[in-house]
């Protein structure tokens, strides 16, 4: 039945007051409850007829319970472990008091003592020039370009590797480790590719400038006290932009062909010369013997003209016949034809030689075979010649 129905209940009438019986919570009696309640955690005991209790604050033994468990986490937490290839580097209050090493280490707790753990034998890399983000390395402009001896831009990229010498140091002597790494890269890098010409730092010099970068970091971060130590130094890439990149790459074609031709001439030289010494060796040689034969032929006509000097002075003109029939038979030994001028006439001697001498060769040659070979006549000769009696005279002929 409803309220606003005949006969229903008028208590329930939403906007008719509260019930009188009804009314707030006496504070007191709330109070007394939540009393009642953490007596009963901590053993204490309730009072009879509601009264108050007469034990209403915790236990001491509850309080020495919860303060020695307090105490337990609390000593708990200072221990803590150094893994192998680092250092824990304990503070006190913030301050530095000493670096533990890999095991099982003590501290107070916090917050009176807190550790840093520092790994030393993790190999960290710095890109400067470059991000690596899913295995593309995008260039970052601001710190790839850099500027050349000879006034060009190239674009560098590097990949630092560090390692941390000193735990304190490297906490405690450097705001910020990787920033600063990066700036003094930046800066050394610059200093380098500066000093260089852009060919040198694009192709030959890659490897001189990477140490020399190496090198020059390592100095700075060591001015500074960082506990750092620069394992490596990587060229990751060095080119020209892209705006120059084709004229770059036909400028590397040209000087390519330049060295091929240079080892095309060079080949040709060690082939060409060698034979060209040893044919200036052959015509020296030659010209030395030509020389000696000379020198040995005047020396022999100095000697043979002393002789005849000698002759002559003897005789003069048996000498001076002699010579004159031996020029002139040298002179016509070489000749074919003569022609004599007969004094007294207008005749002209002519004496063909050549046929002379062929005719002296035939005559000469019958001559020869006739003495090689004997004649029937000289066989019979031989063979019918009496010979001596033994009386020592000669029979007469028939």
């Amino acid at each position: 039945m409803s309220w606003n129905e005949p006969g229903g209940d008028k208590n329930k009438d939403p906007w008719s007051g509260r019930n009188e019986e009804s009314g707030p919570p006496d504070l007191d009696e709330v109070i007394r409850s939540l009393q009642d309640k953490l007596g009963g955690l901590f053993g204490g005991n309730k009072g009879g007829d509601g009264g108050a209790n007469d034990n209403n604050s915790p236990s001491l033994k509850g309080l020495v319970f919860l303060a020695l468990g307090a105490i337990l986490l609390w000593a708990a937490s200072s221990f803590y472990v150094v893994d192998e290839g680092s250092r824990g580097v304990v503070l006190r209050f913030g301050e530095y008091v000493d670096t533990t090493q890999p095991g099982l280490n003590w501290h107070f707790p916090s917050p009176i003592e807190q550790v840093e753990i520092v790994n030393i034998s993790k190999i960290r890399t710095l890109e400067v020039g470059y991000r690596s983000a899913g295995g593309r390395k995008g260039s970052v402009s601001q710190e790839a370009l850099m500027l050349t001896k000879d006034e060009n831009i190239v674009d560098v990229r590097l990949a630092v590797q560090y390692q941390v010498s000193d735990a304190k140091k490297y906490l405690f002597n450097v705001q910020n480790q990787t920033a600063t790494l990066k700036q003094v890269t930046e800066s050394a890098e610059r200093g380098v590719i500066g000093g260089n010409a852009m060919d040198f730092a694009l192709t030959e010099g890659r490897s001189q400038i990477v140490a020399d970068i190496q090198v020059e970091i390592q100095q700075v971060m060591d001015s500074y006290d960082s506990g750092i130590i620069i394992s490596n130094v990587n060229l990751v890439d060095a080119q020209p932009p892209e705006q120059v990149q084709a004229a770059f790459e036909d400028a590397i074609k040209a000087r390519e062909d330049q060295q091929r031709y240079i080892n095309e001439a060079e080949a040709y030289s060690n082939d060409v010369v060698p034979k060209a010494r040893g044919a200036a060796a052959r015509v020296i040689e030659q010209s030395e013997g030509y020389k000696s034969r000379i020198i040995a032929s005047a020396e022999g006509d100095v000697s043979r003209f002393s002789q005849i000097l000698a002759e002559y002075t003897k005789a003069p003109q048996v000498t001076r016949q002699r010579i004159y029939l031996d020029t002139m038979e040298s002179v016509m030994s070489g000749t074919d034809t003569v022609m004599v001028d007969v004094k007294g006439g207008n005749n002209l001697m002519y004496l063909p030689l050549d046929k002379l001498a062929d005719k002296s060769k035939v005559m000469r040659k019958l001559v020869d075979t006739y003495q090689s070979e004997p004649t029937a006549t000289q066989s019979y000769n031989e063979t019918n010649t009496p010979r001596p009696s033994s009386r020592g005279r000669l029979p007469r002929g028939r």
